[in-house]
């Protein structure tokens, strides 16, 4: 990852927590993989709220600081849960993550078997 300075890693933090906290269509686009939707609705509930209050924020899953990658056991199941981010059209990378208006964030919720 290219060197970003602290100003930039924390807007793209602040953006990336304000999503992940709400699942706001506003701020980005929530997915759920095949395993997470088959799941029960109370256990996919449960997920859910885990990853929009996960704050076991460390230097291994957290390296740059950006808040992007979470990892939880629930249910007898692993879960993992990451953010990329892409430009507009989700057709490249986003030249700009901590820029909203260059940026489309996506959350994708996962088991672990599924990375």
């Amino acid at each position: 990852m290219p060197h970003i300075d602290s100003a930039t890693r924390d807007r793209i933090r602040e953006l990336n927590d304000a999503f992940r906290k709400t699942f706001e269509r506003s701020k980005g686009l929530p997915v759920l993989t095949a395993g997470v939707a088959s799941l029960p609705s109370d256990v996919r509930a449960m997920a859910i709220r885990k990853v929009a209050t996960f704050d076991a924020f460390d230097q291994e899953n957290d390296p740059h600081g950006e808040h992007d990658f979470g990892a939880f056991d629930l249910a007898g199941e692993r879960f993992f849960w990451k953010i990329d981010y892409y430009d507009q059209k989700m057709e490249y990378g986003s030249e700009d993550p901590a820029d909203p208006t260059k940026t489309t964030r996506v959350l994708t919720l996962m088991l672990a078997e599924e990375y």
